[in-house]
């Protein structure tokens, strides 16, 4: 004879066919308890002490917002036009009128140099954002599909293998000079350094039990890489990236010196270098001030680098 379920046993099986629902308020609750709630205010607490203990971070965060509230709030506030041609005023030095000298066109050089400035890192900031962008998914797609990532990484290898001003110089001038070329240029060359480093990292993460764990329950591929890998390469690909941005301002100098860059009457750091070349010695200014600010800018990116590096790094590394 079937002996009839018991009443108290299927109150039980419906209450953990709920039980997600049953404990949804509950964790809730949790997450905004008093103790909850201080862990988090203690951790932020050490988070701000920590920055406020890293002068490498304080010190480059500090001389770029100068330069970045410089190159971008400076051509408004001048009001002045870095086009304008000046004949009598042709190769000033510096004055009152002039802070920064004129060019051998009677151009004012500060606003040029502050407008150069926006190009350079308008630049940098593209050839930062498809390079990491790319580097993300070329290097976690070759962690997880082997064969793919056997000829990803040997592609990045024959293109590491070429000197990244070299590589660039010939994409650009294959191209043609261009603000877009130059982004091209330069982000083809710095995706494979990124992309060994992603894949690095997403190595030693994707062996990690948690993902093992999420592999033994079904969870597909691309829901481990992008919501369960991807989040712990964020501190690595922010470091990257500042590295990699410090040396697209300096690959667009390079690209616009030797003439595959940007093209005048357009100004950016290089280019204008570029002109000054002849006057080395006639006019000091227009070599020291536009590369007075090209190296404060990407030294204080790298100094923000270092700083994250430090700051991101686990104790005890």
């Amino acid at each position: 004879m079937t002996r009839p379920p018991d009443p108290q046993s299927a109150s039980i099986s419906l209450a953990s066919t709920t039980e997600p629902i049953v404990l949804a308020p509950a964790l809730v609750a949790a997450a905004r308890s008093p103790v909850v709630l201080c862990l988090r205010r203690e951790r932020r607490r050490l988070l701000l002490r920590r920055i406020l203990r890293n002068p490498l971070l304080l010190a480059g965060s500090a001389i770029f917002a100068i330069m970045l509230a410089a190159v971008f709030l400076g051509p408004f506030l001048l009001n002045q036009d870095p086009y304008a041609i000046d004949p009598v005023s042709r190769l000033q030095p510096p004055s009152l009128e002039h802070p920064m000298g004129t060019d051998e066109f009677g151009r004012d050089l500060l606003i040029r140099v502050l407008e150069g400035g926006r190009v350079s890192l308008l630049i940098g900031l593209s050839v930062t954002a498809v390079s990491s962008t790319l580097a993300l998914i070329v290097g976690l797609y070759s962690v997880y599909f082997p064969r793919l990532g056997t000829v990803l990484m040997r592609i990045a290898d024959g293109v590491m293998a070429i000197p990244g001003l070299l590589l660039a110089i010939a994409i650009a001038a294959a191209l043609g000079p261009s603000t877009l070329n130059v982004i091209i240029a330069l982000s083809i060359g710095s995706v494979p350094g990124a992309a060994r480093l992603i894949r690095s990292v997403a190595l030693v993460i994707s062996s990690q039990t948690y993902v093992e764990a999420l592999h033994a329950l079904g969870a597909g591929s691309t829901r481990i890489l992008w919501a369960n890998v991807t989040p712990n390469l964020i501190p690595a690909l922010v470091v990257q990236a500042t590295f990699m941005f410090a040396g697209s301002i300096l690959g667009e100098a390079g690209l616009s010196f030797v003439g595959a860059g940007v093209t005048p009457p357009a100004p950016s750091w290089g280019n204008i270098l570029q002109e000054a070349q002849t006057l080395i010695y006639s006019a000091w200014w227009m070599v020291t001030f536009p590369g007075l600010a090209l190296l404060l800018t990407v030294l204080s990116t790298n100094l923000v680098g270092e700083g994250l590096r430090a700051l991101l790094a686990p104790k005890g590394k």
